[in-house]
């Protein structure tokens, strides 16, 4: 019978085997990431008395998400990574996507929300901010469009990675941005000739 004489390696058997280890955790981690985000979704809340639905995540999605993005970081940091690379940067991108979309769409319904009620619900606004109006009411027809998308494809990883998303909802920021900036400057305006009603 052949000895292996392991003892005389005790070292190279020590470093074989914490990397089996730790490759494997690597590998269950990702299975349950898989698991995971297969069925995590977006809620949506009527807006007022509208036809919109804003999206939102549910707080133990969002606290889920710090916690998987901490994850990841730690598995690219290991020294181990070379075997899952390829996974473990995609989880990486896909959680990042979640995280940055959510975070600018909420400020992109935030804003539109408020601008709504003025530049659509207000005859005066419209009235002595014209550019402004017809500027709003192409950002609510893309707005309205992008939160269709998002209630077709409501799993959160596959709706933020959508091609050019980001680029859509920062044009947005920007046009909004631009209304709320006239909005501002036009109620200034009218605080300096009614200051008595302000």
């Amino acid at each position: 019978m052949l000895a292996l004489e392991l003892h005389n390696f005790v070292d190279d058997v020590g470093e074989v085997v914490d990397q089996a280890q730790k490759e494997d955790k690597m590998e269950q981690t990702l299975i349950k990431l898989e698991e995971t985000w297969k069925s995590i979704e977006f809620c949506f809340d009527q807006h007022a008395e509208t036809d919109v639905y804003l999206i939102r995540m549910q707080e133990q999605d969002f606290e889920m998400l710090e916690d998987n993005q901490l994850v990841v970081q730690g598995m690219m940091a290991s020294k181990y990574l070379a075997t899952f690379e390829e996974p473990v940067t995609k989880w990486q991108k896909d959680l990042s996507s979640v995280s940055d979309v959510l975070g600018i769409m909420l400020d992109v319904q935030r804003k539109w929300a408020y601008l709504e009620t003025l530049f659509i619900g207000s005859e005066e606004v419209k009235r002595e901010l014209p550019a402004d109006a017809e500027r709003f009411a192409g950002i609510d027809v893309d707005f309205k469009a992008l939160l269709k998308g998002f209630n077709a494809e409501k799993n959160c990883v596959r709706a933020c990675s959508v091609d050019g998303l980001v680029k859509k909802l920062d044009s947005l920021t920007g046009a909004l941005e631009l209304c709320e900036k006239s909005l501002a400057d036009f109620l200034e305006a009218k605080r300096r000739i009614f200051p008595r009603f302000y």
